[in-house]
C-alpha cells in the first residue's frame, strides 16, 4: 500500500514538473512597460490610426464577430467544416503573391493565405467543395475583407490535403 502511494506521489509530482515546465514565461514588469510603449507608439503611428478607425467601422466590427464565431475551435484546434466559395482570389491592385483559399464556415466568409508551393497541394479544390479545416490562429487587417485564418490542417472526403509542418520555423 506504501509503495503504492509512492508511486502515485511520484507520477502526481513528475507530472506536475512536466506541466510548469511548458508554461510559458511570466513577463517582468519591465518587459510589459517595454510592450506597453511600443504599441502606445504603434497606435499613435498612421497605420496605427487607420487600424484603430477599420476596427470600429462597420467592415472591423464584421471581422471581430466572425473570429468570436469560430473562436472555440481555433483555441481547441478543433475541426470546422467549410465550404470552398473561391480559389482564385487576388487582392486588388497586387498582381502576384500570396494565393488565396475563401471558405465559409456557418455563413461567414473567411480568408487563408498560402504561399504558391504551398498552396500547390490545394489545386484540386473547386468552388463549393466541402472540407475540414483545423486552425491554430486568425488574424485581421483593414486591408483584408475577412478574417484571415491560418490553414494548418485542410481534409477533404477524410484526405489530408494539407498539413502545416510546425517543426519548421520555429513552429510558426
Amino acid at each position: 500500500m506504501i509503495l503504492s502511494l509512492v508511486v502515485v506521489s511520484g507520477v502526481l509530482f513528475a507530472n506536475r514538473e512536466f506541466r510548469t515546465e511548458r508554461s510559458p514565461r511570466l513577463l517582468s514588469i519591465n518587459e510589459k512597460k517595454a510592450l506597453l510603449e511600443a504599441r502606445k507608439k504603434w497606435e499613435a503611428s498612421p497605420d496605427g490610426i487607420k487600424f484603430k478607425k477599420w476596427e470600429i467601422s462597420p467592415e472591423g466590427k464584421k471581422v471581430r464577430a466572425s473570429h468570436d464565431k469560430i473562436k472555440k475551435y481555433i483555441n481547441d484546434f478543433a475541426n470546422m467544416e467549410a465550404v470552398v466559395t473561391s480559389v482564385t482570389f487576388q487582392r486588388a491592385n497586387v498582381k502576384s503573391g500570396p494565393k488565396w483559399l475563401i471558405v465559409r464556415i456557418d455563413s461567414e466568409q473567411y480568408m487563408m493565405q498560402f504561399i504558391p508551393k504551398d498552396f500547390q497541394q490545394l489545386k484540386s479544390l473547386k468552388v463549393n467543395d466541402r472540407i475540414i479545416i483545423r486552425s491554430r490562429s486568425a488574424g485581421y487587417s483593414p486591408n483584408h475583407p475577412y478574417l484571415i485564418l491560418s490553414g494548418d490542417y485542410i481534409e477533404q472526403n477524410s484526405r489530408i490535403l494539407f498539413k502545416r509542418d510546425f517543426s519548421k520555423n520555429n513552429g510558426c
